[in-house]
């Protein structure tokens, strides 16, 4: 009869403690992106205004090489046993790393535990990133001609904080789902209509976000195709946005960038 109360009240209380537990990794995770918004700031502000350099995976894999280590971030994520995926001091040494005092477990989410097989089986606790940079901030590299990107020709690329028209409206960091994450440079291409990169949804279906004016937020997503499985070829990319269920892409396209001269689609 105990035993069978004890469980009883197990089964009502799990669910509880899951959904307590999940919302304190939510607010930490929310709080680790309001510290990197802040080191946003002050690299700007020893930088002359320019927002961290923000490199796609050739670009961030050649400075690693050289040791220059100039991105924000300075590891590529896979689902191999590459040293990249736990290798710290390559975050600590980035554009961002002093900015935070070379702590390293800002950039990664505490709901962000996804490991592939092969992974686990050699006793790696999880990788060491879980949030990227918005394609559409700071100098992109090579994917950067006569001051735009060449992914986005027609709308604008943000190399300075001062270029930022509307900064509470506009990111800057993102979780990204972790089958989608590899480099730091989160791209969407914003006449396609299809996602490339793909936001998580680890915290009540939704991502946290930290804005150009340093203040974070968390957003829920409302469209079921948008909730891909957080698992090694969970995410399924690039995929096609459907015109009936497209409110996810159009919110975070909106806050993205903008057309040159305007809004890159309907103003929120």
């Amino acid at each position: 009869m105990v035993l069978a109360v004890i469980a009883l009240l197990a089964a009502l209380l799990l669910p509880s403690l899951a959904r307590a537990r999940a919302k304190s990794q939510g607010l930490a995770c929310l709080n680790q992106q309001r510290q990197l918004g802040f080191a946003t700031l002050l690299y700007a502000a020893d930088h002359r205004d320019a927002l961290p350099y923000n490199f796609g995976e050739a670009d961030t894999r050649r400075t690693v090489a050289e040791g220059t280590y100039l991105n924000w971030a300075n590891n590529v994520l896979n689902w191999e046993l590459d040293p990249q995926n736990t290798n710290a001091q390559l975050l600590a040494s980035g554009g961002l790393g002093s900015y935070v005092g070379g702590s390293t477990p800002l950039f990664r989410c505490p709901s962000d535990r996804v490991l592939s097989d092969l992974q686990r089986t050699a006793g790696w606790p999880g990788r060491t990133r879980s949030i990227s940079m918005n394609a559409m901030m700071g100098n992109a590299g090579s994917f950067t001609t006569n001051g735009s990107n060449v992914n986005n020709p027609y709308y604008r690329q943000f190399f300075r904080l001062a270029d930022v028209p509307r900064p509470a409206g506009l990111f800057v960091f993102v979780d990204e789902h972790p089958d989608s994450i590899n480099d730091g440079y989160f791209l969407n291409k914003v006449s396609a209509y299809e996602w490339t990169d793909l936001p998580a949804s680890f915290h009540n279906q939704g991502a946290n976000l930290v804005f150009a004016d340093g203040h974070a937020e968390s957003h829920r997503w409302r469209n079921a195709s948008t909730l891909r499985p957080a698992r090694p070829d969970g995410a399924q990319l690039p995929f096609a946005v459907a015109a009936t269920a497209d409110e996810d892409w159009d919110w975070l396209i909106q806050r993205t960038t903008l057309v040159r001269g305007g809004y890159a689609s309907a103003p929120p």
